[in-house]
């Protein structure tokens, strides 16, 4: 038997079609439910769907009034507040193709980032950094909130293959690409509802993530609006050694973290959960011995995503059919993806390989912006090839053997290892400099910088550099001095040498 997923019969995504309008629809019939709550220990700041979608499509038709015209891309720089999903829909409601970045991004980075988009807008949040961009205008968040006054703008309907955002990910090139994505993207998203999510209306989804983190704006909001359930994000300032109490005081009937987060909050004994019937990770691979923890410690399951920027989440495990263990999971219910041989053909089951996703999967990724030779890489006939490695059992059941490149993964986000030297270069006193991940403890990386100079310099000052020219999640932690990194005979950096070779101190 070859590893071949059977997709069965797929719907395919009506036409003409808005991603907001789709999003937003149920709730539409259900104005007074709350929709979103930002929640924190002393209280929480509650929309209703009347709110959310008053706010939504008066900032499409603010956004229009500024000159704004279908297909204009919007760079969102905004930090963890309702403002990010209010100017992602409303953008989208009204034809616009916004492009949400992480608040914790340096101007040097997101003025590269901003470039590749050529963005007609950019929507500013208070302190968050802004990329130097001539002519480009800029929009206060303040004037986004004032346009939820506004009469609503119609719905921008269209054919479902059209742009409708751009995210950005690490490519193996070194650096960050800008991924397009269509209204269709949406659409795909139905299969992870009972294929992952294992979603119900009436259900009450905590996410730990901030707003402008596309696994939050997808899991932790759109899915549960588009069943008209209620979105709980922590507030800013929240700790992860206080999400279980807002688990219990906001009665979570779902919560949805990356693996660190769930481990941070293992550290203390949790509250009774009594409304909680499963988590959802995503954004590294889960650890099966923090599963079985968090099974021990709350009487739930925890179901693991595989995905990418390019195509979301495609393989999980599901409360109908949970992930065997040392499993990631299975094929989403109506995905066809497989695991390709160096021929680019499927290999047997139980023999390892490329994982891919048909290249007809409504969730896949138009293409990278502004790089059609990237685009055309990642295609191989029928399949889309992810990059990943991954061996699929006689039963359908994939375990994720790590990427075919070098990209890092603290914490949940994709982090290019050429993309932090390349920021480091320049460090004061250092001759060579490479970064990896290094396991500190079992089922725990962080990024490790290993450089090599006269002498051992002071990690203190290494990390100030660092601290001006890269956001915090892609900073090494650890700092280690080395007589030469190790190379190959064409000198080649061989990264898995490299991180073999960390020294605890």
């Amino acid at each position: 038997m070859l590893s071949v997923s059977d997709p069965g019969v797929s719907v395919p995504c009506p036409a003409p079609f808005n991603l907001a309008q789709y999003v937003l629809a149920e709730g539409a019939t259900r104005p007074d439910r709350q929709a979103m709550q930002i929640v924190r220990p002393d209280g929480c700041d509650s929309w209703n769907y009347a709110r959310l979608i008053a706010a939504v499509r008066g900032a499409g038709r603010g956004l229009l009034a500024l000159g704004l015209v279908p297909g204009d891309r919007v760079l969102l720089r905004l930090g963890n507040t309702p403002d990010f999903p209010v100017a992602f829909l409303g953008a989208i409601a009204a034809g616009l193709v916004p492009v949400p970045t992480s608040s914790q991004l340096t101007t040097a980075e997101i003025t590269g980032m901003s470039a590749r988009v050529d963005p007609q807008l950019i929507i500013a949040g208070d302190d968050v950094a802004l990329p130097e961009a001539p002519g480009v205008p800029m929009l206060a968040a303040a004037a986004l909130a004032d346009m939820a006054a506004l009469a609503p703008c119609d719905w921008a309907m269209g054919d479902p293959d059209r742009p409708a955002y751009v995210i950005f990910t690490s490519g193996s090139s070194g650096r960050p690409q800008a991924v397009c994505h269509a209204h269709r993207a949406i659409w795909a998203r139905r299969m992870m509802h009972q294929g992952w999510e294992g979603l119900r209306p009436e259900d009450r989804l905590l996410h730990a993530g901030a707003f402008n983190w596309t696994y939050t704006l997808g899991t932790g909001l759109m899915d549960p609006w588009t069943l008209g359930a209620t979105a709980l994000i922590p507030g800013a300032g929240v700790t992860p050694d206080q999400l279980p109490r807002l688990l219990q005081q906001y009665e979570a009937t779902i919560c949805a973290a990356a693996p660190g987060v769930f481990r941070q909050m293992l550290r203390a004994p949790l509250p009774a959960l009594p409304h909680l019937r499963h988590g959802l990770s995503a954004g590294e691979s889960l650890p099966p011995a923090l599963r079985q923890a968090w099974r021990a410690a709350t009487g739930t399951d925890l179901h693991e995503a595989l995905g990418m920027s390019e195509c979301s989440t495609f393989i999980s495990g599901a409360p109908g059919r949970p992930a065997p263990e040392g499993c990631a999971g299975y094929a989403q219910p109506g995905r066809a993806i497989a695991i390709l041989g160096n021929d680019g053909q499927p290999v047997p089951r139980d023999e390892a390989g490329m994982l891919a996703v048909s290249r007809h999967d409504p969730g896949l990724m138009l293409h990278y912006v502004q790089d059609p030779v990237e685009t055309a890489a990642r295609f191989r006939g029928d399949w889309f090839l992810t990059g990943d490695l991954a061996v699929m059992r006689k039963d359908g059941a994939l375990t994720y053997l790590g990427r075919d490149d070098d990209q890092m993964n603290p914490g949940g986000y994709r982090v290019s290892p050429q993309e932090v030297e390349a920021a480091l270069a320049g460090l004061p006193g250092v001759q060579d400099i490479a970064v990896t991940e290094v396991e500190v403890k079992p089922g725990s990386k962080v990024v490790a910088c290993f450089y090599v100079a006269p002498q051992p310099l002071d990690p203190a000052t290494l990390a100030a550099f660092a601290a001006e020219r890269l956001a915090r999640y892609r900073q090494p932690r650890l700092w280690q001095h080395v007589v030469a990194l190790p190379r190959n005979a064409n000198g080649k950096l061989n990264r898995r040498a490299l991180a073999a070779a960390w020294r605890p101190e």
